[in-house]
């Protein structure tokens, strides 16, 4: 009879909470964490505390990872509307009486100094996913017309902070979620070909638009600049262009094989720029090489083709959209760092994902793998306990 009374073992009464977490989104986001703290020592060595720091930031990453992942997706569909109207009053309220630094006016305070469009890369997509959920088997071309109401407001707040970067990031997840929606392909092409259009009317008057004095008008100064520094970067090799040549120069000497760990003489002798953070890429490249940065692709793609199946194995619109859109911010993130190293994009200031150091985006990436971790886990635990599932 003694033993109907025993007590199970902790073991055993802590294990269900770990119960369904996806081993293969785990095992991605390890490989890029290692290659992240290598990274770091190498390229923070004469940055004070920077390499425990940025292990301290992982550690809370993973920490919000697992409190967000416990949470269910529809539960996680109740904060939407909440948290999208606190990041776009907090907008407002940065562009009313918001604190300037470096010329952009883009934090506020509220007891502690917070940046309020960073609230926006994981509201927005919620907001969106939300707004198709509560639509879902009535889809008219009306609501997109308001998901796109939606997302511009957040956008054109964050532009005219300025902070490109951010807005270039929110208007990606929120796209994402509107493409998976089932945007239709008729209205997809026509902007895609006009982008391309522009892009080539822009590569053919260079020498017209990036002259002194004229005025593109739709762009800030330092935005036009960086534009014209990307197409002729040896145009100011000293000044402008010194970011994305040595970022270049950086790339180019880490040949097959990289120059090895602690080795690398741009990254040591500080010709590489904010190495910690935002080129924190030429720092790796140069001293893992080709077969360093083909492995780091590969964990990158690793994680957005399971992010994207767990998208695919969703049991609901929100789930589905949700989990597409936060796999997409990942690739965001990570082509447009990359791009912007190697000078095939302008150079907006977004960080590597688990390589840059910056605490605030990797809260961020925690939050989004919490999210696609509740996701993976609800189907799994769903699968185990049919009662369980909800489609709210």
């Amino acid at each position: 009879m003694s033993a109907v009374f025993d007590q199970p073992s902790l073991a055993r009464r802590i294990a269900p909470v770990f119960q369904g977490y996806d081993g293969f989104l785990a095992f991605a986001v390890f490989l890029l964490a290692c290659a992240g703290m290598v990274t770091m020592y190498s390229s923070g060595f004469d940055h004070g505390t920077r390499f425990a720091d940025h292990g301290r930031n992982m550690i809370l990453a993973g920490f919000i990872m697992f409190v967000v992942a416990q949470i269910p997706p529809q539960r996680l569909m109740s904060f939407a509307v909440p948290l999208y109207t606190l990041g776009v009053a907090l907008l407002i309220a940065v562009a009313m009486f918001g604190l300037v630094k470096k010329g952009a006016r883009r934090w506020i305070n509220v007891g502690v100094v917070v940046q309020p469009s960073e609230i926006l890369k994981i509201a927005m997509p919620l907001m969106l996913a939300w707004w198709f959920q509560r639509r879902e088997g009535q889809l008219r071309a009306l609501d997109f017309v308001v998901a796109t109401v939606l997302l511009a407001v957040p956008v054109g707040l964050i532009m005219k902070q300025p902070d490109l970067g951010t807005s270039l990031l929110v208007l990606a997840a929120g796209l994402s979620v509107i493409f998976f929606a089932g945007l239709s392909w008729k209205l997809i092409i026509p902007p895609v070909i006009l982008g391309a259009v522009a892009v080539v009317l822009i590569i053919s008057f260079e020498p017209t638009l990036c002259a002194e004095g004229f005025d593109w008008r739709v762009l800030h100064d330092y935005q036009k600049q960086r534009v014209c520094t990307l197409l002729d970067p040896t145009k100011d090799p000293l000044g402008k262009g010194f970011h994305i040549i040595q970022g270049m120069i950086a790339i180019g000497s880490g040949g097959l094989g990289g120059k090895g760990f602690m080795q690398g003489t741009q990254t040591h002798l500080e010709f590489i720029p904010e190495r910690t953070t935002d080129f924190i890429f030429a720092a790796y490249s140069e001293e893992f090489g080709l077969m360093g940065n083909i492995f780091l692709i590969c964990a990158f793609l690793f994680l957005i083709m399971r992010g994207l199946i767990i998208a695919i194995d969703a049991p609901t619109l929100f789930s589905r959209l949700m989990a597409g859109a936060v796999t997409m911010i990942f690739f965001t993130y990570a082509f447009v760092n990359m791009g912007m190293v190697s000078g095939i994009l302008p150079v907006v200031g977004v960080p590597l994902p688990f390589i840059s150091y910056g605490g605030t985006a990797m809260v961020t990436l925690g939050l989004g793998l919490g999210i696609l971790m509740s996701i993976s886990r609800s189907k799994k635990l769903a699968a185990k306990n049919p009662d369980r599932l909800e489609i709210g």
